[in-house]
């Protein structure tokens, strides 16, 4: 009946409002759009007046959402919300709870309104924007693309309340699939993002005077790489990404070495959710970072380690500017040999390249034994020859790409600074909607407001 209604009605004020020769006062861009913004504004009066006929008999009585008992019938009272046709006025049943001196209305919740205004359909819109790019641009994207008068506040509010709800739903649901390949690829990174000044105290900092002005985001990368390049090195499968990322720590307490830190449940939790565990090989690429391969010990023991070529070959590069000065022939041909070297396994005959430089007084000594010590508690991670044999990976350039897509690009534009409670629900949000997974998650929202709605909560 209401498809019925809404294509006669359409289609005759269209037709009224289009007349035989409306193109020949007015160019095609200004007829389309104002086409769509008459059809929608047609079909969302037909939309309130079907919700307000429907709810035009409250019941004399609705189970409180506040504390469970039972509130009266009041009033019917208006509100505006914005939904993806425009903006609608609602007549709901307003109830008033002796008991704990509440008002509420029950229709709010049993059609998903939040506090906002906003429709469940502009609330998922606002929340995918506000994941991705600014909340003033967001609001106006909305605007333009979509002709829904949300504004920049509205937009924050509502990705932060998404944001936080999918926080939630991560921690409860991981729900696995058969292993998508026999290789499995994961790796871990951190990059900072800058901070609200409050949120930096007792946080020490790289600055010359001991101070933050950005705090760590770690995220965890995980996927799949069957495909090959022309050259047969093995390449990220398509889709296959997965991410989760968060401002946590990795630090266990050796006065409580049963708790696994935070970001240690965050990246078990992701690697059971894509069952990392059950692969035929289980393959963790970092940095060489000491901190990710503690974290890897503990909840991967059984894992293939692999140190990052290109971080590899970076150390060897670095320390050869400041052997020989940066830029010259000899620095050049030092760092290709050591390259030829390292690609080749041979992490004996690098160690001993830097061997020679140890005793040297100053900066070049101290520069030798960082990264004599860094090749040497990573050798075993470095047999880039074996590796490749096998046909793994030896590159992270999937968890670089992570960070920069994932954090980079939304986090640290200019003029941002984030608390760490507004970027941990953003980064939940954002990661669910890059990983594929959004969708999942916000059917699991709605289905839990439904449930409380169900038992008279709110």
């Amino acid at each position: 009946g209401l498809k019925t209604i809404l294509r006669a009605e359409v289609k005759a004020e269209l037709a009224a409002f289009l007349g035989p020769s409306v193109l020949d006062d007015f160019d095609f861009e200004t007829v389309e759009t104002a086409a769509k913004l008459t059809a929608f504004s047609l079909v969302a009066r037909v939309l309130e007046d079907q919700l307000n006929a429907a709810h035009s008999h409250p019941a004399s009585s609705a189970p409180c959402p506040y504390c469970g008992a039972t509130g009266h019938f009041v009033d019917r009272r208006p509100k505006t919300v914005i939904s993806v046709l425009g903006e609608l006025t609602l007549r709901r049943g307003y109830y008033y709870c002796a008991a704990c001196g509440h008002g509420f209305c029950p229709q709010d919740q049993a059609l998903g309104l939040d506090n906002c205004g906003l429709s469940p359909g502009v609330a998922r819109m606002a929340a995918l924007v506000g994941a991705t790019i600014s909340f003033q641009e967001g609001a106006m994207l909305l605007r333009e693309l979509a002709g829904l008068p949300v504004d920049a506040k509205q937009v924050e509010r509502t990705a932060k309340r998404v944001g936080t709800a999918v926080a939630e739903d991560e921690v409860k649901h991981w729900e696995q699939a058969a292993p998508a390949s026999d290789v499995m690829y994961a790796g871990v990174d951190g990059t900072g993002i800058p901070m609200r000044p409050e949120e930096l105290a007792d946080h020490p900092g790289k600055s010359p005077d001991g101070t933050a002005k950005t705090r760590e985001v770690k995220e965890c990368v995980v996927w799949t790489a069957d495909s090959r390049d022309k050259e047969g090195n093995p390449t990220r499968d398509k889709g296959s990404v997965s991410y989760s990322a968060a401002i946590e720590s990795s630090a266990w307490n050796d006065a409580r070495p049963e708790e696994t830190p935070p970001f240690a449940q965050r990246a078990q939790r992701e690697l059971t959710r894509r069952n990392f565990f059950q692969a035929k090989f289980q393959v963790i690429i970092g940095d060489g970072a000491r901190w990710i391969w503690n974290l890897v010990a503990m909840i991967a023991p059984l894992a293939i380690q692999i140190v990052d070529l290109f971080h590899a070959k970076e150390h060897l590069s670095e320390a050869a500017a400041i052997f020989f000065g940066a830029g010259t022939d000899l620095t050049r041909q030092w760092a290709a040999d050591r390259h030829e070297e390292l690609e080749a396994g041979n992490i004996d005959a690098v160690l001993a390249a830097l061997e020679g430089f140890r005793d040297i007084p100053g900066e070049k000594g101290a520069q030798a034994t960082r990264e004599y010590e860094y090749f040497f508690s990573n050798r075993s991670r470095m047999d880039y020859a074996k590796l490749r044999a096998m046909g793994f990976c030896v590159g992270s350039g999937v968890v670089e790409a992570g960070c920069r897509t994932v954090i980079g690009q939304r986090f640290k534009c200019s003029g941002m600074f984030w608390s760490e409670q507004g970027a941990n629900t953003l980064l939940a949000l954002r990661c669910s909607i890059l990983s594929n997974r959004f969708d999942k998650v916000w059917q699991r929202i709605k289905a839990t407001k439904d449930q409380g709605v169900a038992h008279g909560r709110s």
